[in-house]
């Protein structure tokens, strides 16, 4: 990941303010990739915290087209199926909810780790269980809710990943996404310890 994040990093740092459009071509590329090389540990990936983030920074509409391109360009390498269309719905509610907390992630001009923190961990179920729907296309419904209890581990994993990933990107990713973001309210610098 260090070796796919180092190069967004420089990349992020040398555009010029404003250029939003390559900033979230940067991030799909980031989030895409990391997907792609975490394939092999279950359910641990950036994508739902950049998500996150990005709906938070470049709001609503933006944040939906984001996870639908990180949802199919990452499956064009680990398969498609039917369950893409539901891992592109649920990350664009993700982002979503990212863009409808932006204020809630806010403190001054800073971004408060703590509560992309928090919210990152439950959007880590919301996007399993969402993305679990797409099995009722092979199984009978009365199967669902043992189907969701089997997933739970899984579940937990992607929640705590969730958590590792927005302590580490969290604060990174905002300072290089407020200098491209079009909004004058954009987050300025990250907060350590904010509650």
């Amino acid at each position: 990941m260090c070796i796919v994040a180092w190069p967004m990093w420089i990349a992020g740092k040398s555009l010029r303010p404003g250029n939003d459009l390559a900033m979230l071509a940067l991030l799909a590329l980031f989030a895409t990739s990391g997907r792609i090389l975490l394939d092999p540990l279950p359910n641990i990936q950036p994508v739902t915290v950049v998500v996150l983030l990005v709906g938070a920074h470049y709001g609503a509409s933006r944040s939906v087209a984001f996870a639908s391109v990180v949802a199919i360009s990452s499956n064009l390498v680990l398969g498609h199926g039917i369950w893409t269309l539901y891992q592109a719905l649920a990350w664009s509610l993700v982002g979503i909810t990212g863009s409808s907390l932006s204020r809630i992630f806010r403190n001054g001009n800073s971004i408060s780790i703590r509560r992309v923190g928090a919210v990152a961990f439950v959007a880590g179920f919301a996007f399993d269980w969402v993305v679990s729907i797409s099995a009722l296309h092979s199984i009978p419904l009365e199967s669902f809710p043992v189907y969701l209890m089997v997933g739970l581990p899984f579940d937990l994993v992607h929640a705590t990943g969730n958590l590792v990933f927005a302590a580490w990107l969290s604060g990174p990713l905002s300072e290089i996404m407020t200098r491209q973001s079009p909004q004058s309210k954009a987050v300025v610098e990250p907060v350590k310890n904010a509650s």
